[in-house]
């Protein structure tokens, strides 16, 4: 049996606890997902180190799972282009059941590896898109069908599982096994298996755009302000990593379309938008190395 489907061993009378204990123990098992992430940074250490240069050549993201694994994927795309100005086109998510199963499940979705491997194919991917493939079990077969279908067409593939010796992280060209074992709900693995995957996900992403200059110190400057709220966090950031006043942080951003890194160059540089912006183009959008020319 995987042993993320063994009952847990310690919470076998589960449903006769008092409410208070059994807050206690669905909150405390969460701790698990933390420790075996953290078993697993060498692992995602040399995953963000193959990204880097493929992303860095114009590759895309593609996230592809089922149920819970798969959502977790949508949620991490969807979010790089408010949070990093990442294209849309270049984080794509696969998921079992297609749209309609990120809000209610499609039942047996995930047993057809040829319509993995066939909504794989219509993304077309190529050799420098790396393939975010993640199945608590490590066997469900539409992952494993996309996987197939993406080492076939040169594309590079990451394998995140939940359970230790699993075809997907076997089987991809790079494996991270966050081994969260049996889920304090047996087999409910949208438990600590699918915050272990959020926190794999969010690293691994997190990392890559730090290294692709989207941050500045710890300042998320490369955000895209699409609302009032954005808007005022494009504000702050910008007096935060000039020290300016909020009237001439505003006056700068408006300049620019409030386009964070461009404000920043030009107050601390004393230059035009136009100039900075030139300088972070020739310095590969660094705001650090374009504040040293």
């Amino acid at each position: 049996m995987l042993k993320t489907e063994t009952p847990h061993p310690d919470h076998g009378q589960l449903d006769q606890y008092p409410l208070p204990e059994l807050i206690a123990a669905l909150v405390d098992d969460q701790a698990r997902a933390v420790q075996a992430v953290r078993a697993a940074a060498p692992a995602i250490e040399a995953a963000v180190e193959a990204m880097l240069p493929r992303i860095g050549a114009g590759g895309r993201l593609i996230y592809v799972g089922a149920g819970t694994s798969g959502r977790i994927g949508v949620l991490d795309s969807v979010e790089l282009h408010p949070t990093f100005s990442w294209p849309h086109e270049r984080a794509l998510a696969v998921l079992a059941g297609g749209q309609p199963a990120m809000f209610a499940s499609v039942e047996g979705a995930e047993d057809k590896p040829e319509q993995g491997a066939a909504d794989l194919r219509r993304l077309y991917p190529a050799p420098h898109d790396v393939v975010l493939l993640l199945a608590a079990s490590g066997a469900t077969p539409y992952v494993l069908g996309a996987l197939q279908a993406a080492r076939k067409l040169g594309a590079f593939t990451i394998g995140i599982a939940n359970n230790a010796g699993s075809p997907l992280a076997r089987e991809a060209d790079l494996g991270i096994t966050v081994d969260t074992g049996p889920e304090i709900i047996s087999g409910s693995t949208r438990l600590k298996a699918g915050t272990a995957q959020k926190i794999v996900l969010n690293t691994l992403s997190s990392a890559l755009m730090v290294r692709l200059h989207k941050v500045y110190g710890n300042l998320m400057v490369d955000l895209q302000p699409t609302n009032a709220k954005l808007m005022a966090r494009a504000v702050r950031l910008t007096m935060l990593a000039t020290g300016a006043d909020a009237a001439a942080a505003r006056q700068v951003l408006e300049q620019c379309r409030f386009h964070v890194k461009v404000a920043i160059v030009a107050l601390l540089r004393q230059v035009d938008v136009e100039q900075a912006q030139a300088w972070l183009d020739a310095a590969d959008g660094s705001v650090r190395a374009a504040l040293t020319k």
